[in-house]
Order: C-alpha cells, then structure tokens, then sequence
C-alpha cells in the first residue's frame, strides 16, 4: 500500500529523475506548453506552479530560488519578467492538462501541459 507517499519514480534513479524533472519544467516554463506523457505531466505540474508562485512574489530571493530549479537564466528572466506578472491577480491553477490520446509506438497515455490564458 502505498500510504503517504508523495511523488512519482518513474522509474528511474534519483539523479535522472531530477534531471529530468528540471528540463522538463525548464522547456514549459519556455514554451508555455509541452506535449508529454500524462505520468510526467503530473509529475512536474506542482513544481511548474511553483516556480510561478515564487515569480509572483519577484524579490531577489524568490528568483535565486527559482534559478537554483531552472537550467536556462533566459528561462528565469522570461519567468519573472512576462510570466509572473500575468498570473498575479490568479490565486492558483497556473496550468492544464488535456488529454491527446495514446502514443503510436507503444500506447502510452499523451497529453499537452499548458498555461491558462486568462
């Protein structure tokens, strides 16, 4: 039973996992959407919603926490500059998800993460 355990493996050693939660979130936070499985778009939402709560915030501090998740610092300037001024009247739900369907190859649930638009 897996009672009061937070977070998602994947599969994965920690190291990987981290790394491929941080890309992940960075391409988002970049593009504004990411098509992904739904397993890894669950799995970095919370993160991603955070990273935009501390950009909301905007002192020093909050972006250097920001930048220590981050692997771009163009990711972190467009974070704090154009995102989080956009979601600062927003409570909350920075993100969605929408189902797209199965993989081809070998039948994996896809979705799109996207930011909500107001």
């Amino acid at each position: 039973m897996r009672h009061k355990v937070a977070g998602r493996k994947l599969g994965r050693s920690t190291g990987q996992r981290k790394a491929l939660f941080r890309t992940l979130v960075t391409q988002f936070l970049d593009h504004g959407k990411i098509q992904t499985t739904e397993a890894k778009a669950k799995a970095i939402r919370g993160q991603a919603e955070r990273m935009i709560t501390l950009a909301k915030r905007g002192d020093l501090h909050a972006r250097r926490l920001a930048a220590a998740q981050l692997n771009d610092p163009k990711v972190v300037q467009k974070l704090f500059d154009t995102i989080g001024p956009k979601y600062q009247d927003r409570p909350g739900g920075y993100t969605r998800i929408l189902k797209l369907g199965q993989r081809q190859g070998d039948g994996a649930p896809m979705v799109l993460l996207e930011l909500v638009e107001e």
